[in-house]
C-alpha cells in the first residue's frame, strides 16, 4: 500500500533520513525542482534511486517543465523552451500554427523527461489571466480567451502523452484572476459566479478528460468566501467535479505555500476533507514531510481508482526525429519573433 501524497527531497541525492522516510511512509510519488538537478546522469540516477525506494513498478516522478520562466531543466544540459504566451501569439496568426508549435514543444520536452525516467509533467495550464492580475501566471498562459486557452492546453497535453509523459492540468478551476502570488499570500477573486463559469471555469471544461489536475490556492468568494479551492468542498464538488466535469486524480498545489493557513498538519487534513485525492509537498523540509505523512491516509477507494487509471493511461513514446522536430520548432519560433510575438 501507499499513502496519498507526493513529496520532494532536499538535494541532488537521497540522504539516509529521506531514504528511511520513504521506506516508512510510502509516498505515491515524488517531485523534482532545480535544487535536485545538476546534470543528466545525476538526475537519472536520482530518479532511479527514488523509484527503487518503493516496491512498485509504476512510480510517478513529477516536474514543472513548462518552458519560459518555469523550467526546472535548463541550459547547459537542456534546451530553453518558449513560454505558453508564444503559442497564443502563433495561434492568433494561424490557429493550426499555434497548436502545432504547442504540441511539438511539449513532445520535445517529453523526450527530455523520458530519458531521465521522469514520467509526469505539471503542464498544461488552463488559467485565463485578466488585466490587473498578478504576474505569477502572466506569459505562462496561452491567452485570455477560454476556447483558445483550452485548445492550446489540449495540444500541449497531447504532445506530452505522445512522448510517454502524463500531463497534470493546472491550476483548476483557475488562477488567472488572482491579484497576488499564492506562493506568498492567499488571493481572493470576487468575480460573480456566472462570469467565472463563462471564462475561468470554461477553459477547463474541454480538458476534463485529462488524467490528473492540480488545484488553485485561490478563494472564489461568490462560491466559498472562506476557503481556497484547494480546501473547499463546495468548489471541488460543485465546480471541479460538477460544472467542469473533471473526474481524474485531483492533487493539491503545494501544501507549504503561504496562501494556506494553519499548520502543515492542519492544511493536510483540510485538503483531504475537502475532497482532494492527493496532497503535494514540495520544499524538501523533512519535518514538514513527516507532518504531511502523518495526516495522509492510505491511497484507497475512489482516489486509488483514479490514481491507477492515471498511471494506466500513460503511453509508450511515439518515435520521431528529435533533430528535425527541434529545427521545425525553431522555425516556428522565428516566425513568432518576426511577428513580434
Amino acid at each position: 500500500m501507499t499513502k496519498a501524497f507526493i513529496t520532494g527531497i532536499v538535494g541532488t541525492t537521497l540522504n539516509a533520513d529521506e531514504r528511511a522516510f520513504i521506506h516508512a511512509e510510502r509516498p505515491w510519488g515524488f517531485i523534482l525542482f532545480k535544487r535536485n538537478i545538476e546534470n543528466p546522469g545525476q538526475v537519472a540516477l536520482l530518479v532511479d534511486e527514488l523509484k527503487n525506494c518503493t516496491s512498485r513498478t509504476e512510480v510517478p516522478v513529477l516536474i514543472d517543465q513548462e518552458g519560459g520562466r518555469v523550467q526546472r531543466l535548463g541550459p547547459p544540459h537542456w534546451p530553453v523552451y518558449p513560454p505558453g504566451a508564444v503559442f497564443g501569439k502563433l495561434y492568433d496568426i494561424v490557429e493550426t500554427l499555434g497548436l502545432s508549435a504547442a504540441r511539438l514543444s511539449a513532445q520535445l520536452i517529453a523526450a527530455d523527461l523520458w530519458e531521465l525516467g521522469i514520467n509526469v509533467d505539471c503542464l498544461p495550464l488552463a488559467d485565463v489571466p485578466v488585466a490587473g492580475a498578478d504576474a505569477i501566471i502572466g506569459d505562462r498562459a496561452y491567452g485570455t480567451e477560454p476556447k483558445k486557452v483550452a485548445a492550446i492546453a489540449g495540444a500541449v497535453a497531447e504532445g506530452l502523452r505522445e512522448g510517454g509523459i502524463l500531463p497534470v492540468l493546472k491550476h483548476i478551476p483557475g488562477h488567472g484572476r488572482a491579484t497576488t502570488d499564492s506562493h506568498l499570500r492567499l488571493p481572493t477573486v470576487d468575480t460573480p459566479k456566472n462570469e467565472l463559469e463563462k471564462t475561468d471555469f470554461a477553459a477547463f471544461q474541454p480538458l476534463a478528460g485529462l488524467p490528473m489536475a492540480m488545484t488553485a490556492h485561490v478563494v472564489f468568494s461568490a462560491l466559498d468566501p472562506v476557503h481556497p479551492a484547494t480546501t473547499s468542498a463546495t468548489i471541488i464538488n460543485q465546480v471541479i467535479r460538477g460544472m467542469v466535469g473533471f473526474q481524474g486524480l485531483l492533487m493539491s498545489d503545494d501544501v507549504s505555500m503561504k496562501a494556506l493557513s494553519g499548520s502543515i498538519a492542519e492544511r493536510t487534513k483540510a485538503i483531504f476533507s475537502a475532497g482532494c485525492d492527493m496532497v503535494l509537498h514540495c520544499n524538501g523540509d523533512l519535518e514538514e514531510m513527516r507532518d504531511v505523512a502523518a495526516g495522509t491516509p492510505e491511497l484507497s477507494g475512489k482516489a486509488l481508482e483514479r490514481a491507477n487509471q492515471a498511471l494506466a493511461s500513460r503511453r509508450r513514446p511515439q518515435p520521431f526525429d528529435r533533430s528535425a522536430a527541434r529545427a521545425e520548432l525553431e522555425a516556428m519560433m522565428s516566425q513568432a519573433r518576426m511577428s513580434g510575438a
